[in-house]
């Protein structure tokens, strides 16, 4: 097994390699399809906005290297926008198409009296299908560390594990779906529940 870090030129790359490093893998940072040369899995932990993510994808000749590796069917973990990426679009960058692996839309939380956006900090996330491949031995309902102002909303919620409440809003917190696992929260942030996560996705 070999592991990759997506380098797009935005995302927080230290604290995923460092916990990476914690489970005794060693990343490799790829910054263009040309570097991938025989990583088995990848990361791709997404800091900042959609458009500016996915721009940056496609100056590096990254966006159809993805959608190429997911439709393969090989091992793929998005991180916060490196999750939102994989849907048709963005409320928050409107004109700007993401890869479109996962039908549905991210959207914005809505304003509502006394609720704090950006959602930030420690939430549970609950279990929605139980233990699956990487969703397992995290009990009902783990908590991991958020920061974000948007959350995908798929079309169909089969891929769905995890649901997380901000408020009175209730948002797809995690999807797997083959080899594919995303999640809105960082668990790289999340000490031990988020190694287990990652864990878990590297089958280790």
């Amino acid at each position: 097994m070999k592991v990759g870090i997506i380098d797009y030129g935005g995302g927080n790359l230290r604290s995923v390699a460092n916990a990476l490093r914690s489970l005794g893998e060693e990343p490799r940072i790829l910054a263009s399809p040309d570097e991938v040369a025989d990583c088995t899995h990848l990361l791709l932990p997404g800091q900042g906005s959609f458009g500016d993510t996915m721009d940056r994808l496609d100056a590096r000749g990254l966006t159809g290297f993805l959608k190429e590796w997911i439709a393969a069917d090989r091992p793929y973990f998005g991180i916060c926008v490196g999750y939102q990426i994989l849907f048709d679009g963005s409320e928050e960058a409107p004109e700007t198409p993401g890869l479109g692996i996962i039908p549905g839309q991210v959207k914005r939380f809505q304003d509502e009296p006394g609720l704090k956006i950006p959602h930030m900090g420690w939430n549970s996330a609950t279990a929605t299908r139980g233990d699956t491949r990487v969703w397992q031995g995290l009990g009902v309902d783990p908590y991991f560390y958020y920061i974000h102002s948007y959350f995908p909303e798929p079309v169909d919620r089969s891929s769905v594990v995890a649901e997380t409440t901000h408020g009175s809003q209730r948002f797809a917190g995690a999807v797997e779906q083959g080899n594919l696992f995303a999640a809105q929260f960082h668990p790289e942030k999340s000490q031990q529940a988020g190694l287990r996560l990652i864990q878990n996705f590297l089958g280790i």
